[in-house]
């Protein structure tokens, strides 16, 4: 059969017309499985409640998964959390008290309420600004990236460790590189290495974290890829509704001798929280809870 030319032309718009389409579904359903995917993803490490995201991991668990499901642990959807913190050096050491309040991934409030000359220095962040207040100079200083490095009250943590929160899931490419079997727990490591535009100080991360998002150790190396300092979690245990490391050491592995532990005492999670509690008022004003 020997078509004319119109005929011809309409056959041929016609098949387009049906690849077109094919390669639309296809698209459709590869994005709608996507969706589905990192729906799935949130729901189990998620922002609503990581009491619940702790269940049983399953074995197609991924880094990301498990970097979200640690911040998300010791954080919920909100928290309030009573701790101390003590700086250790060989020749003194000093403790303090604090109290603490979260919301999401991004702000933060944390108050000091103990020795008297610490009391009402607080910290207040929000998403990528963070913010000090010394009462006794009645001084708000917003901090610049330049100084994110420096140490956090004297403490072996950097107004960074402060910070950072949900820069892991945004700025780091993140691996799972090896599982073991701990008491009872798969214990993965994952090594997070950040961008090349990332605005981030570390070379790497390397986490080792448990199949219940326990963090057991967080190594920080710096771009020559020499570990610099490691948090190890020292006890764990339950607090309200979970169970999380409960005491924790920051130490300079070069200065070992140096160190700063943070324990929490008390914590309460997904409480509800005035929106005015992550603003500069309430860190200058000292807003209770």
């Amino acid at each position: 059969m020997t078509l004319t030319r119109p005929a011809l032309l309409t056959l041929l718009l016609l098949v387009a017309g049906q690849l077109q389409a094919s390669e639309a579904a296809s698209q459709t359903e590869a994005n709608s499985g996507a969706a589905v995917a990192v729906s799935a993803g949130e729901a189990a490490v998620g922002m609503t409640d990581a009491s619940a995201a702790a269940d049983e991991p399953g074995e197609s668990i991924t880094a990301r998964d498990l970097i979200a499901g640690a911040l998300d642990l010791v954080r919920g959807r909100t928290s309030y959390a009573q701790m101390s913190m003590t700086v250790h050096r060989p020749t003194w050491e000093r403790t303090s008290s604090l109290i603490a309040w979260t919301r999401g991934r991004e702000d933060a409030l944390i108050r000091f309420t103990a020795p008297a000359k610490d009391a009402g220095n607080a910290t207040l962040k929000q998403g990528e600004k963070m913010w000090t207040y010394t009462p006794k100079l009645n001084r708000t200083i917003r901090l610049p990236y330049s100084l994110m490095s420096q140490s956090w009250a004297g403490s072996d943590f950097s107004y960074n460790d402060l910070s950072r929160t949900d820069k892991l899931l945004r700025y780091y490419d993140l691996r799972i590189v090896s599982t073991d079997q701990q008491d009872g727990h798969t214990v993965y490591t994952i090594n997070a290495v950040p961008f090349d535009d990332a605005p981030v100080v570390w070379g790497k991360e390397e986490w080792v974290l448990r199949d219940d998002y326990v963090l057991i150790s967080q190594t920080f190396f710096d771009q020559s890829m020499e570990p610099l300092k490691r948090m190890s979690s020292l006890e764990i245990g339950q607090l309200d509704d979970r169970v999380m490391a409960t005491r924790m050491r920051m130490v300079k592995l070069d200065e070992p001798e140096n160190y700063t532990e943070l324990v929490y005492e008390d914590a309460d999670f997904n409480i509800e929280l005035e929106d005015k509690t992550f603003t500069l008022f309430s860190l200058q004003s000292g807003g209770k809870r």
